[in-house]
């Protein structure tokens, strides 16, 4: 059941009937149980939604018997608490034993104080339940701003960004000083970035219609639209996206362009304009100049999710089934099939993640990298397996080109892809893959 608050009559909807369009702010001052945190402090749970996007902490034993508080047209996502210490551990699922003695369904605005030109405040009165309070605007791109809500307000740092991707958010967050909080307000901001501000504790405002300000006694979140689609030049796909990883895999190294070029098998041209934008981003630091000018990565960690970021593989899947007693035997079989066919490939995914860092035990699909120009008959035969519809135990991955295969390595005998584009393709798996992702970069890549 769904309940209504009080102020609506109190009415329930059935689990038949459609569910509220919105979600507003629900405080609740006691839940009948004790509640994560310092036991000495009181913290209370709140809740936020916008539209049907509730965000659920992964403890919650039973989210879908959450109760929800609905108010047509109320795209309200801001809430206070009493202790800034539950905004990490704050529990959003609100069973309905809970006892409910608060209520609030009215818009509470949050306001924003400082000096903004004309683009910024485009941006930032687009937000609903902010409220902007403009001063004169300064010409620096850094400047102080106030954030105020429920009584209360505090300075926060402003910085201002025309687009911010995982490389703009790694220079924010190597920058911050520890001093007054720090807020970006960008035209637009990647599904990445966001992610790493937030965890870093780095409020954002963007062009989208994101936001998430996260300070004592309040967060305030807003997911928006998709950005649109662009043509962005010397991306980190393809070969642009070979080159990122041959400066991952020697990022101690002082590259020219031409050797740079030569390491990844791509145009001098390509290599320098790979090289700009990663200079312009702030991940490449260059020295010398002429013949002797010489470039170095100087922050591999946003390097590297950058590239994960923007490479954009989408390949051609073959499902298949060879007979294996167990995981090991087949991948095994298979990589020992493949190479005695001459057929290039490299072991990805959980199977090469098994040899290179083992986090699970069971690998229920074998992926490998095959070479582009391979057909699919050809591909069974060597592997000695059959072709299926389902019930696959391995999937040939081939793009459009060769590039997954560059820079592969061997591990006990066997071809597996090189460990970033491991990383990258781990990350798309949705059985897991992030935790193995997350778990190869801390145990083998180390950044």
């Amino acid at each position: 059941m769904y309940a209504k608050p009080p102020s609506n009559g109190g009415r329930t909807f059935s689990d038949s009937e459609p569910r509220p369009a919105t979600v507003c702010e629900t405080v609740a001052t006691s839940v009948g149980r004790p509640y994560h945190g310092d036991p000495s402090r009181p913290c209370w749970p709140v809740r936020w939604a916008h539209g049907d996007h509730v965000r659920h902490h992964a403890a919650d034993p039973a989210p879908e018997r959450a109760t929800r508080f609905g108010v047509p047209g109320d795209r309200l996502y801001a809430g206070s608490v009493q202790s800034a210490g539950c905004l990490r551990s704050w529990w959003t699922g609100f069973t309905e034993s809970a006892s409910f003695t608060a209520v609030v369904n009215q818009r509470q605005t949050v306001k924003l104080k400082g000096g903004f030109k004309a683009e910024t405040l485009r941006i930032l009165r687009q937000i609903p339940g902010l409220a902007v309070l403009p001063e004169s605007a300064e010409a620096d791109r850094r400047r102080d701003a106030f954030v105020g809500f429920a009584g209360g307000r505090t300075r926060v740092t402003v910085e201002i960004k025309k687009r911010a991707n995982a490389a703009t958010a790694w220079q924010l967050v190597h920058d911050a000083d520890g001093g007054a909080p720090l807020l970006l307000i960008a035209d637009e901001t990647t599904a990445d970035a966001r992610r790493i501000l937030e965890d870093h504790g780095i409020a954002v405002i963007d062009g989208l219609g994101n936001a998430h300000i996260e300070l004592p006694g309040l967060l305030f979140h807003l997911e928006g639209r998709k950005p649109p689609r662009q043509a962005r030049p010397a991306r980190l796909t393809g070969k642009g996206g070979v080159v990122a990883q041959a400066l991952l895999l020697a990022p101690q190294r002082d590259w020219q362009v031409q050797d740079l070029a030569a390491e990844a098998d791509v145009a001098i041209g390509l290599a320098h304009r790979i090289l700009a934008r990663l200079e312009e981003e702030g991940i490449v630091a260059t020295e010398g100049a002429g013949r002797n000018r010489v470039r170095r990565v100087a922050d591999p960690t946003a390097l590297l999710d950058l590239w994960a970021e923007e490479t954009a593989d989408r390949p051609t899947r073959t499902p298949a089934y060879l007979l294996a007693q167990t995981p090991r035997q087949l991948i095994r079989d298979l990589g020992d099939n493949l190479g005695g066919a001459g057929i290039e490939h490299a072991l990805t995914g959980a199977a090469a993640g098994s040899l290179t860092a083992p986090f699970i035990t069971a690998v229920p699909v074998a992926e490998v990298w095959v070479a582009a120009g391979a057909a699919p008959e050809s591909l069974f035969d060597a592997a000695g397996a059959d072709p299926v519809t389902d019930g696959q135990n391995l999937v040939f991955l081939q793009a459009k080109d060769d590039t997954p295969l560059a820079f592969r390595n061997q591990v006990d005998g066997l071809w597996v892809a090189n460990r970033f584009r491991l990383y990258a393709d781990l990350r798309r798996d949705p059985r897991r893959g992030r935790e193995q992702a997350d778990h190869l970069r801390q145990e083998v890549i180390g950044f």
